[in-house]
């Protein structure tokens, strides 16, 4: 792959998950009620970073939670079928679901069966760092921190200096 350009360095990421935060506290009715998850790998930490954001502008330390979506993937080819459901308490909760970027919608779907297969929540609502379009399944974020119209050609890859040692938004070509 070759890199195209750079979207965001790590300031413009800090920032945006800045806002993304004001954004979950201004349009939750009752942040006491609000859980995270993030989705593995970068869902996770961006979750986090969310989190610390809210807690600091707000004083409520909402919960938060990992989740592992590959056996709820319906383009994962397995021998034998998995579904752990993981360990959260989601039951009359408003989740936010945690990722970083938003594609086909295919790993959306996936962490929204997980969570429904853990309990009734109240709600469902998404959080994501790039929406790139291209959609296969009727799937929108509620929260975005960025819209990057991209060719199919094109790949965004998010790095977080928890996982990668540096922060940054770039599209590469291949």
């Amino acid at each position: 792959m070759k890199l195209k350009t750079q979207l965001m360095d790590e300031i413009t990421v800090n920032r945006t998950i800045t806002r993304l935060s004001y954004e979950i506290i201004e349009r939750s009715q009752n942040l006491e009620n609000v859980i995270l998850v993030g989705i593995k790998t970068r869902g996770i930490p961006l979750a986090q970073m969310i989190r610390a954001n809210i807690l600091k502008n707000s004083e409520v330390d909402v919960p938060i939670y990992e989740l592992d979506i590959t056996h709820f993937r319906d383009d994962y080819i397995k021998e034998v079928e998995v579904r752990e459901v993981p360990e959260m308490s989601v039951e009359g909760k408003d989740v936010i679901l945690v990722d970083d970027v938003l594609f086909t919608g295919r790993t959306t779907r996936a962490a929204i069966d997980a969570v429904l297969k853990a309990g009734r929540a109240a709600s469902i609502r998404l959080a994501v760092l790039i929406d790139r379009g291209h959609r296969e399944l009727p799937i929108r974020a509620d929260f975005v921190g960025k819209n990057v119209p991209t060719s199919m050609k094109e790949k965004i890859v998010v790095h977080l200096a928890s996982k990668d040692g540096d922060t940054s938004v770039s599209i590469y070509e291949n």
